[in-house]
């Protein structure tokens, strides 16, 4: 498995404020177009560290952001 994973959503509002959580909580991500083997209504994925999953996981959820899915990159 990569040590990247990625969080998909059905909206680039929400991909673009999901970046910007993540960031003023000090985590390292990139938007990324969403890979092709993944699924999603918005072409743009928010790609992580697998290891700062929970931290980014609990940043999205605090500040509300609608999410489609999280998945480790393979």
């Amino acid at each position: 498995m990569s040590e990247y994973g990625v969080v998909l959503f059905h909206t680039t509002s929400s991909a673009l404020r999901a970046e910007k959580v993540a960031q003023r909580a000090g985590l390292t991500v990139k938007l990324i177009p969403t890979p092709r083997e993944f699924s999603s209504d918005c072409g743009m994925a928010l790609r992580f560290l697998w290891a700062q999953v929970e931290p980014l996981r609990a940043a999205l959820d605090a500040a509300r952001v609608e999410v489609a899915d999280v998945r480790q990159m393979a």
